[in-house]
């Protein structure tokens, strides 16, 4: 696997003189799902002004709460009107202890870190009160990718739609409840 010299250094400088846990990067969003380091990876500007951005965030200590037809609603609901902070939810899937999904910002849209902060923030308090659970719900920081092309998008999708199976979860991807798409980001 390549990864680009930017990402590599800044790769190196999160983690040179460090001794936590260095994630693998061949499996970046797994590894880092299971155990959050203390010390995480710089997230890499944008490629272009708007671009589509693939991200995965998993629930605290990966407890198995999202694969509920509330929790969908939940979510569905907060990344449908999350176009009013500027950035516009497409494909996404949830399983039962992490989410994957596909994003775009406006040119004036939120921070990413900003945008992802809210969400969660709002999600973390809608989900507590209606399952009676402690906070917190989702691991502090996320996975983030820029994907280069709108074939990126459709490839990654294609891969991330297939989780439920391959998690034997469901036989076929179109049996899975928990997913969806919010907006088209194609347009």
């Amino acid at each position: 696997m390549h990864f680009p010299s930017t990402v590599l250094r800044l790769r190196e400088q999160a983690f040179s003189n460090s001794q936590h846990h260095v994630p693998c990067f061949h499996s970046l969003a797994a590894h880092y799902c299971r155990v959050a380091p203390q010390r995480h990876l710089a997230h890499v500007s944008s490629y272009s002004d708007n671009p589509i951005v693939f991200f995965t965030a998993c629930t605290y200590r990966r407890k198995a709460i999202l694969d509920d037809a509330q929790c969908h609603e939940i979510l569905r609901s907060i990344w449908t009107d999350s176009a009013r902070n500027g950035w516009w939810v497409g494909h996404y899937i949830l399983m039962p202890d992490h989410v994957h999904f596909f994003a775009r910002p406006e040119v004036d849209g939120q921070p990413m870190a900003k945008w992802i902060q809210m969400w969660k923030g709002v999600s973390s308090r809608r989900i507590a009160k209606a399952f009676n659970l402690p906070p917190p719900i989702w691991q502090a920081d996320y996975f983030d990718h820029y994907l280069r092309s709108t074939e990126s998008y459709s490839q990654k999708w294609d891969y991330v739609e297939q989780n439920p199976v391959r998690a034997g979860l469901v036989e076929r991807f179109e049996d899975w409840p928990y997913r969806g798409t919010s907006h088209d980001l194609m347009l």
